[in-house]
């Protein structure tokens, strides 16, 4: 009888608990007519020189509009330049064509860069077999 209280009493309040964890993001929504592809979860195992470098892939009508970087712990001075120098590279692009792009990283920014790089590669991976 002890037992069943005290699972109980765990259960009750375990539950509350897990509603105020945050929900894992939506590995692919649509808006404003776009196809928008969150590598959070994706890309979990991904990382650069910090850690994780999630991404947001917006694709209309099979072309890449842009790609932003989500919230990371990298160096803010590289990851500024990531954003100049790099996620532009593929607007504009047809999904099939930007898969098969080898593009160059930022110098002084490699992990970070290959880490953007590889995120991008599984976005566009997870667009092309879930649209």
């Amino acid at each position: 009888m002890k037992k069943t209280l005290t699972s109980l009493l765990l259960i009750g309040l375990t539950l509350p608990l897990m509603s105020l964890m945050p929900d894992e993001p939506e590995v692919m929504t649509k808006e404003d007519g776009m196809y928008v592809v969150n590598t959070a979860t994706l890309g979990r195992k991904v990382t650069g020189y910090v850690g994780a470098t999630p991404l947001k892939i917006y694709i209309k009508k099979n072309k890449i509009e842009k790609i932003e970087a989500l919230r990371n712990q990298e160096t803010p001075k590289y990851m500024a330049r990531i954003k100049k120098e790099l996620l532009n590279k593929w607007d504009g692009k047809k999904v099939k064509d930007a898969l098969k792009d080898k593009v160059d990283g930022v110098t002084g920014a490699t992990f970070t860069s290959d880490a953007v790089i590889q995120n991008v590669q599984l976005g566009l991976e997870y667009y092309q077999k879930n649209k």
